[in-house]
């Protein structure tokens, strides 16, 4: 029996990494325009660059489909992990993790071009800490409406993610997961932030 759980929950982390691997900004853009998304705009596969190059509906569905690989992975560990205990939590968060660093670094893609886990990282967080997840997405929207600029309201958002989640759960195991994603977002947004600070930042509108 035990062997049995330990042994879905090896394969559900290995499925999350799979899933989170699936380049859907590479994939939809390509059916829309026939062009490689990294080639075009900032060579970014996100939603963000999806919508410059290939449309708003090319945008919306990659950002769904970034949404929805974050969030069934951690839906399935809720599921066979007790999420009420300690070893539920970290399993959980380790399951987000795997899901987050495929999109990051996804192994259809050799392990380059990944996206930066924004989208992927609040499909993990609304399943686990809903609250938390709309407090993010809060932050972010204000932040695009204030600076017309995707990235700002993305690094305000990773910034305030883990001390929000802390206080909405005070789990240890999904600040820690919180706290990492936040870093990895930061440095995948670093020539981001480098042109905010110069103010040669791309706008949205």
């Amino acid at each position: 029996m035990m062997l049995s759980l330990i042994a879905k929950l090896i394969g559900l982390l290995i499925l999350a990494y799979l899933l989170g691997s699936i380049p859907f900004g590479l994939l939809v853009t390509r059916l829309q325009t026939k062009t490689d998304i990294r080639k075009q705009g900032s060579g970014n596969i996100g939603a963000t660059n999806v919508l410059r190059i290939a449309g708003k509906t090319a945008g919306a569905l990659v950002l769904a489909a970034d949404l929805f690989k974050g969030a069934l992975p951690v839906y399935l560990a809720r599921v066979l992990a007790n999420g009420s205990n300690v070893p539920g939590q970290i399993f959980i968060a380790m399951t987000a993790l795997a899901a987050f660093f495929g999109h990051l670094y996804p192994l259809y893609l050799n392990f380059k071009g990944g996206g930066k886990g924004v989208a992927t990282a609040l499909g993990c967080i609304l399943v686990v800490a809903p609250f938390t997840a709309a407090i993010a997405l809060l932050v972010f929207v204000l932040m695009i409406c204030m600076t017309s600029r995707v990235s700002a309201g993305s690094l305000v958002a990773a910034a305030v993610l883990p001390p929000v989640i802390w206080k909405d759960s005070g789990s240890w195991p999904l600040v820690s997961c919180a706290l990492v994603m936040s870093v990895f977002v930061f440095v995948r947004h670093k020539e981001n932030l480098k042109r905010i600070l110069n103010g040669t930042e791309s706008k949205l509108w």
